[in-house]
């Protein structure tokens, strides 16, 4: 009796440590926060993006406009970068707790209008960390999130990267062509 609640343990544990992997072919970014660019704003701010924050299955969900969180269909795309969190660091215990944020959060935001500087997917990200006192802390923002997911954030692929970083760089080689083109006309 004792070997087959063994396997059984062992095919649990086996069963909840898959249920955390990152699994990047199908989106799945358990206790991340995960975020995409915004075609023309992330062009030429590529610090500014679309949020979203995963479940403990890997879940996104995103406020994605007026009164709406997506639910694994994020509004810019596939996210192109995901900032693994320790669900340890939730108050009050894990998985259930940050789960029961993550849900409360979505739920609220359902009830908000979408407001691209004040009230935003970042916002809605915010709540959730808010709600359950992630790192012992209250005092989640828009700011402050844009800031450490861009510090400690990890490209999903290489073609992730891409998208992030490709236009602004396009743009930058652009500005410095035209820029340098000019002076060299007018130096003559």
């Amino acid at each position: 009796m004792a070997d087959v609640s063994e396997v059984a343990l062992d095919t649990m544990k086996t069963f909840q440590s898959g249920y955390e992997k990152i699994d990047r072919e199908t989106s799945r970014y358990p206790f991340c926060i995960v975020w995409t660019p915004i075609p023309g704003l992330t062009w030429f701010l590529p610090f500014i993006g679309h949020m979203g924050i995963c479940t403990s299955t890997g879940v996104i969900r995103d406020f994605a406009g007026p009164y709406f969180v997506s639910e694994d269909n994020m509004a810019f795309g596939k996210p192109t970068k995901f900032w693994k969190l320790d669900k340890n660091k939730v108050y009050g215990g894990g998985q259930s707790a940050w789960d029961a944020a993550v849900h409360d959060a979505s739920e609220e935001y359902k009830h908000r209008m979408h407001n691209l500087c004040c009230d935003n997917c970042h916002s809605h990200v915010a709540m959730a960390l808010n709600l359950m006192r992630y790192d012992n802390s209250t005092s989640w923002n828009m700011v402050k999130l844009c800031v450490l997911c861009f510090i400690y954030s990890k490209h999903v692929s290489f073609l992730g990267f891409l998208k992030t970083w490709l236009p602004f760089l396009m743009i930058c080689g652009i500005i410095v062509t035209v820029t340098l083109a000019f002076k060299v006309d007018h130096s003559g």
